[in-house]
């Protein structure tokens, strides 16, 4: 009875995101208790205090981008989409395009881009952060950098894994440029 409900669950948030969920079902079957422990990541994932939601997203791009080229950055780009932000700035985090990007998204890209290599960058990007929007909007953008990789590696591990993908932006398909490695 819970295993149904749990793929019922897992189903209605694909359709609603456009999103392939297999390997969350995978690990439903697997084990309903490890099942319920990542299901926490949700609330992680969905956390934002003090920082704004351009910043916000930056980062989960920015991260996800470090970790994932495929369907995971899909999710946080459609979601983006959903949530307002315009096209051009979801293309620019994308492409690495900071002056495109907004202010407040371009410094938060570039930390969490700076915390995914461990680039010294960080430190000083980090007390910009801060000093703009304190430590609660730190705190937010942590979480989404932490998290980014949690999604792309359990779907490895259960072998949903994608190759790098083209994502899809409004009507255009955009190829993400910057590898893993560089920060800017």
């Amino acid at each position: 009875m819970i295993t149904t409900l749990v793929h019922h669950q897992i189903r209605r948030f694909e359709r609603a995101a456009g999103y392939d969920a297999s390997y969350l079902h995978e690990l439903a079957d697997a084990s309903l208790g490890a099942f319920r422990r990542f299901a926490g990541v949700r609330a992680l994932s969905s956390f934002r205090e003090d920082v704004p939601l351009d910043a916000w997203y930056a980062a989960k791009i920015a991260a996800t981008l470090a970790q994932d080229c495929g369907p995971c950055l899909q999710l946080n780009v459609t979601l983006g989409a959903r949530d307002g932000l315009p096209a051009a700035q979801l293309r620019a985090m994308l492409t690495g395009d900071l002056a495109a990007m907004g202010d407040d998204a371009a410094l938060v890209w570039r930390y969490a881009r700076a915390v995914c290599v461990r680039d010294f960058e960080a430190d000083l990007l980090r007390e910009q952060i801060v000093g703009r929007w304190g430590r609660r909007a730190l705190a937010s953008v942590a979480l989404q950098i932490a998290v980014a990789g949690l999604y792309p590696t359990l779907k490895v591990a259960f072998g949903h894994g994608k190759a790098c993908s083209r994502i899809r932006v409004g009507e255009e398909d955009i190829v993400p440029r910057l590898a893993a490695g560089s920060v800017a």
